[in-house]
């Protein structure tokens, strides 16, 4: 498969489309990059790896990290992690209070909010130094120690996270948050603040097509099973409420963040990450839903 040449000609074509998405200006420090930065990275199991554009710079991960939060927490609890959030997509926005209300507290899946809320309280409980802890695991998944939070993204969604306060609130008076709100939230917009590039974010995932063994030094994080389950969630919850037209159109689990990236895995093939800081309505890179579109149409490739 020729990875290489498909990934140039969909990357030209789309560089040059009217990119109609807004930058993420609810975070402040968000609002100041470079809205036409736009770069694409592909690492694969067995035919080497690409990356075109602006795929070395490094942006704000955001809610792509809440896969290496979910993974940690599952490889420690197991099953049990879902006595404490669900599987289900939610169908709302990311930031929806309104079905904790209803469910009494129990968000649909970890990868909203509220979910991800809960997998940081699930860390606080059983890491020593959660954030240190945190860190030194994602940076085992990459092979190299150079990824960091960032403190000035983590200061402005601080100052402007009122809505993720609430949401930690009401867990906690539904006695799903174990440790105090404060340490919980600190814990998670420093999630949040990750940094990565397209080439680091294509390699930290290939674990996950690669059956829960890391490609750098075939460490196993994940059981082939947990792997599974862990990718079903990406295939429907990754996108918010976009996730059904990601399936539709792309065809791939994945995983998108509001700082505009986007990585998406082929099961026993590769996985792919996408930046372009603007976003569509739904809170998902508009340059990047479109590129990997065409990808997987040009290729021919999905798991459908």
């Amino acid at each position: 498969m020729n990875f290489e040449e498909i990934i140039k000609e969909v990357y030209e074509k789309k560089k040059l489309i009217s990119d109609e998405g807004q930058l993420a200006d609810y975070i402040p420090e968000l609002k100041l990059v470079d809205p036409d930065k736009f770069g694409v990275y592909i690492s694969t199991l067995h035919y080497g790896h690409f990356g075109i554009g602006d795929c070395y710079d490094r942006f704000s991960a955001q809610s792509i990290a809440k896969v290496f939060s979910l993974t940690l927490a599952y490889s420690i609890l197991d099953s049990k992690t879902w006595e404490r959030v669900g599987v289900e997509p939610s169908g709302t926005s990311f930031n929806s209070l309104i079905q904790l209300e209803l469910e009494h507290g129990i968000p649909r899946n970890p990868f909203i909010n509220a979910g991800a809320i809960v997998i940081c309280d699930i860390l606080l409980s059983h890491l020593d130094n959660p954030k240190e802890d945190f860190l030194a695991f994602v940076r085992s998944l990459s092979g190299h120690g150079e990824i960091n939070y960032s403190d000035k993204i983590a200061s402005s969604e601080k100052k402007a996270g009122y809505r993720n306060v609430a949401l930690c609130n009401l867990i906690k008076a539904f006695g799903n948050i174990e440790n105090d709100p404060v340490d919980v939230l600190d814990f998670y917009f420093d999630l949040c603040s990750l940094e990565m590039n397209c080439e680091e974010l294509s390699k930290i995932f290939l674990f996950l097509a690669n059956d829960g063994f890391t490609l750098h030094d075939q460490r196993q994080i994940l059981t082939r099973s947990q792997t599974k389950r862990i990718n079903a969630l990406m295939q429907t919850c990754g996108f918010y409420d976009e996730s059904g037209e990601f399936a539709f159109k792309v065809g791939l689990p994945g995983k998108s963040g509001v700082g505009g990236g986007i990585v998406a895995i082929h099961p026993k093939q590769y996985a792919i990450a996408v930046w372009g800081p603007r976003l569509n309505a739904k809170g998902n890179s508009y340059k990047g839903m479109r590129f990997l579109e065409e990808f997987t149409t040009r290729s021919e490739q999905s798991i459908f």
